[in-house]
């Protein structure tokens, strides 16, 4: 078994805080969500079709999993 270090898990905690730290920073109005606006605000290049495209539930607005997979997928930026 190996011995998982304090600097290793203040690393792993970093990296997801930053992921998290994006999509808050983009996160205007503080719900949690980010909408069309707000991703447009933050990333002016995204166009209304590749927001569609992330917006895997089609409710309008992108949770944190809808970022994390549009960031994987390379459509937006992380």
């Amino acid at each position: 078994m190996k011995l998982i270090t304090k600097p290793t898990i203040a690393l792993i905690a970093l990296m997801s805080a930053s992921a998290a730290f994006a999509q808050l920073a983009a996160d205007a109005n503080g719900d949690g969500v980010l909408t069309i606006d707000e991703v447009q605000a933050a990333y002016p290049d995204i166009t209304a079709e590749s927001f569609s495209t992330m917006d895997l539930n089609a409710d309008g607005a992108l949770d944190e999993a809808e970022v994390q997979s549009a960031q994987e997928a390379g459509l937006m930026p992380a």
